[in-house]
């Protein structure tokens, strides 16, 4: 079996923290997208390859998985993935973090999970444009320069030589013509090229995220649904960051080539267990330290995470105030001190985690 210290090289960073953002919901929705639209053939769904690196790591440097339990152990509100909301005069409603995948050990809810959904009157998700393609691909047009070069610009133009001959290779291994995405935005192909080939065809099959799937069931059942974001916030995000730092993540999400497999797999299995606060500890743990990327990586986290965090605790204030809510977003908008756990608990809320 492969080393998973192997994952130390000082190209990994951006790659590896751009596969800990398979919580961002649009890159995962687009990349469904840009499958369908380039024709690719539905066929037999092949099986998941990915190794779970902290059996690998368990196995080869215990002492390593020590420090990273310590510091996960550290992480504030980093264990849970269902939590109760309370206040005076309110009904309690809960949070609950999802993974957007479409893997069946993720779309499965716990009992306690399950019960809290079912006992809701509205269900939220961090955007109900999902539902709606058409809707989807609408917030797109409006706004084009989010999502594709509008001037004379290409994808290739920006790489030398020997990157631009890397991305146009794994896009033909995936039956990709490239002049097909040449205006597309990299973040755009970083999030179909990080994801396993599982998880696509399971997409291409019509197979829902957690997410999309709470949502149905929550219509379904007649429950009212409500959205923390619309598509275009979500782009504009995106479309904010540097686009030096998205040609750098799609490249090297291609120099990990099998190894994507494996840290996906891995964020799975720290979903089924609700350890949260171990993504980020695991990440650092396996990449050395003072890379360079982490500047840019700062800058990431503030914009796709932590300010989207307070946004989204502004626009739950007048659905939690109604009670019996059940809000699902990406679990790692959760923990941490700007956590979406502790950012309601200093909005006035007692919040506990139910297990």
């Amino acid at each position: 079996m492969k080393s998973v210290i192997a994952l130390a090289d000082r190209t990994a960073l951006p790659a590896l923290k751009l596969l800990a953002a398979v919580n961002v919901l649009f890159l995962i929705s687009f990349a469904f997208m840009l499958t369908l639209a380039t024709g690719k053939a539905r066929g037999e769904i092949p099986d998941c390859t990915g190794v779970d690196m902290l059996a690998a790591i368990e196995r080869d440097d215990p002492a390593l998985l020590a420090r990273i339990r310590t510091e996960a152990a550290a992480t504030l509100n980093g264990d849970g993935l269902l939590w109760k909301l309370e206040r005076a005069g309110q009904a309690p409603s809960f949070l609950f973090g999802t993974m957007h995948m479409t893997d069946p050990r993720v779309t499965s809810l716990t009992p306690a999970a399950e019960q809290a959904f079912e006992s809701s009157r509205t269900v939220v998700i961090e955007t109900t444009e999902i539902l709606d393609p058409a809707k989807m691909l609408a917030g797109m047009m409006k706004n084009p320069e989010l999502t594709m070069f509008t001037d004379g610009t290409t994808l290739m133009s920006l790489m030398s030589p020997e990157d631009a001959n890397a991305v146009e290779k794994a896009l033909d291994e995936r039956g990709i013509p490239p002049a097909t995405v040449a205006k597309m935005k990299p973040w755009m192909l970083t999030a179909m090229l990080a994801l396993p080939a599982c998880e696509l065809a399971r997409k291409a099959a019509g197979a829902s995220v957690l997410d999309v799937k709470l949502a149905e069931d929550a219509k379904a059942a007649g429950k009212k649904l409500e959205g923390l974001e619309t598509v275009a916030d979500q782009l504009g995000a995106m479309a904010s960051l540097p686009i030096d730092f998205h040609i750098r993540g799609l490249v090297d999400t291609l120099k990990l080539g099998d190894r994507a497999d494996d840290m996906v797999e891995t964020m799975v299995v720290l979903y089924q267990s609700g350890q949260t606060g171990m993504f980020w500890p695991l990440f650092r743990a396996v990449l050395p330290p003072g890379n360079e990327g982490e500047v840019g990586y700062a800058a990431f986290e503030e914009t796709m995470v932590t300010a989207r965090n307070r946004n989204m605790v502004a626009k739950a204030a007048s659905i939690l105030d109604e009670g019996d809510a059940f809000i699902a977003v990406g679990a790692l908008h959760l923990p941490g001190p700007n956590g979406l756990v502790e950012l309601l608990r200093k909005d006035g809320y007692t919040v506990s985690a139910v297990r």
